[in-house]
């Protein structure tokens, strides 16, 4: 090695030095704490996102990026639910979703926008409840029926943390808001509730 290229070495050792002998606690790398945005991490170290109680999902289908990607959806869905709500959804990896279940969803949303819905619809409005964090908007389209959905969910219900206030818009003809609690049912699933 030549002097020159010895030059960088010394530097940093001589800043090592002055900073070990200020007193001074040297700066140390970590990962963000749990309640800080990871800027990516999780995505390229866990596999696995962590829904609103604590139920590990394999895929966000674009929900913490505040689209959810109804195709995915509905093949992952394929139209298959009652004994699968909320669990693995046919086989092979990737295919878990949350699902919206129950029957009221015409008492909160209208009876008309409730029969245009599809099950993919339901799984954006269960798997937004179940990943996005509050004050999140989460829009998807449904071409098939002309309509535009965006989901705001809120936090917890106080006294019930399985439960969560939030808003559906839901634009076509005419533009309709409804505002709901959702709460979560053990297998995964979520029940609507109107407010």
């Amino acid at each position: 090695m030549t002097r020159h290229s010895l030059r960088p070495f010394l530097a940093s050792g001589a800043l090592a030095l002055l900073v070990a002998a200020s007193g001074q606690p040297t700066p140390s790398w970590a990962a963000p704490p749990p309640h800080a945005p990871a800027h990516g991490w999780r995505k390229q170290h866990d596999p696995y996102y962590l829904g609103y109680t604590g139920k590990r999902w394999e895929k966000d289908y674009g929900i913490l990026s505040g689209r959810c990607d109804r195709a995915a959806v509905g093949a992952v869905i394929g139209g298959v639910l009652g004994a699968a709500v909320g669990s693995q959804i046919g086989d092979g990896s990737g295919r878990q979703i949350a699902i919206l279940v129950g029957t009221v969803l015409g008492a909160v949303v209208g009876a008309e926008i409730a029969r245009s819905m599809t099950d993919a619809d339901r799984a954006c409005i269960a798997h937004g409840l179940e990943l996005a964090p509050p004050g999140t908007r989460v829009r998807w389209s449904a071409p098939e029926t002309g309509l535009e959905y965006a989901l705001i969910p809120a936090g917890a219900r106080p006294g019930r943390p399985e439960c969560r206030e939030f808003t559906l818009e839901v634009e076509g003809a005419r533009r309709s808001t409804s505002r709901a609690l959702g709460c979560r049912r053990a297998d995964g699933s979520w029940d609507l509730h109107g407010v």
